[in-house]
């Protein structure tokens, strides 16, 4: 099984397992974060084989981006697979901004605040009310013939927003919700990305941790968001995970990943981490291989969420 993959219709290549940044640097996101720890995370994936170090300018108004640019400075930038997002405009109580202006401007300070003179990709982070999308597309389109970023890619977008951002072919790369609790983008959204060579990046795909198999059955309330029904079929569902995990002498979360990089459909994932271990074990799912049952075993179990 191919361990690469090709972002969109670019040149941009790497790893089916990138790391997130978010608890790099985002100290308004997550209490307690040292910028120490987040530097430690991004050599430890670095270190492990990981290329693809996916941020923003959310995580920590920046500073995830500087972060991530000072550790940089001691490897190879062109086997490093930059990608960063923006949207949120520091000038304006941090509304979302797509107008091509914004977004010129935003791929200028992310480059400096990573030191370096390209990013692979470039995500419009969140879709504004009045921007229209294939508009902001092309001028991100514009900077990539400058070679200051070399893949364009929407977060968070509406599959309508997506049709009307990719009016012009210009789409490399989509970014949103989904893991095996949360399906929804196998109905309409994953058929549309396959017809017109779009990537896709599912974020949250350990389900803020609900996936990990840390939680058992007297943890529904922690999951609101989960019928008590719902919350015993993942319980039976982590269960068989459980019990391919230890044929392949793995933990849960390092099954569910072996699941991710298997599908098809899915480009690259980036799990977060917080501590160098936690990147050191989710880099070892890259060695997990899933037979064809084994895949088909872990989807069923999960069938209920699609």
């Amino acid at each position: 099984m191919a361990k690469t993959v090709t972002i969109g219709k670019s040149n941009v290549s790497t790893t089916k397992l990138g790391l997130g940044t978010n608890k790099v640097g985002g100290h308004n996101l997550f209490p307690g974060l040292k910028d120490e720890d987040g530097a430690a995370v991004v050599k430890a994936a670095l270190d492990s084989g990981i290329t693809l170090l996916d941020t923003a300018f959310m995580y920590g108004l920046g500073r995830s981006e500087e972060i991530i640019g000072d550790v940089l400075q001691n490897y190879d930038r062109s086997k490093v697979v930059l990608a960063t997002k923006a949207a949120q405009d520091s000038d304006n109580d941090l509304k979302n901004n797509n107008t091509p202006a914004f977004l010129k401007k935003s791929v200028d300070i992310a480059l400096k605040r990573l030191k370096t003179d390209y990013i692979d990709i470039f995500y419009i982070h969140f879709p504004d009310e009045t921007t229209p999308k294939n508009e902001a597309v092309a001028a991100l389109n514009e900077v990539k013939q400058t070679g200051k970023i070399m893949a364009i890619g929407v977060s968070n977008f509406s599959l309508d927003q997506i049709k009307e951002a990719n009016k012009d072919g210009l789409v490399d790369i989509v970014e949103d919700n989904y893991s095996l609790v949360h399906r929804e983008a196998e109905k309409e959204l994953f058929p549309y990305l396959e017809d017109n060579k779009i990537s896709f990046v599912p974020y949250f795909p350990l389900a803020s941790g609900l996936l990990t198999g840390k939680y058992g059955p007297d943890d529904a309330d922690k999951f609101k968001q989960f019928s008590a029904e719902q919350y015993q079929l993942i319980m039976k569902g982590l269960d068989v995970v459980r019990g391919i995990a230890d044929k392949h002498d793995a933990t849960v979360a390092q099954t569910i990943l072996a699941w991710y990089i298997a599908n098809p459909a899915v480009g690259v994932v980036i799990p977060g981490a917080r501590k160098p271990e936690q990147v050191d074990s989710n880099a070892k799912a890259l060695t997990v291989v899933l037979s064809d049952e084994e895949y088909k075993a872990i989807d069923d179990a999960f069938s209920a969420f699609k």
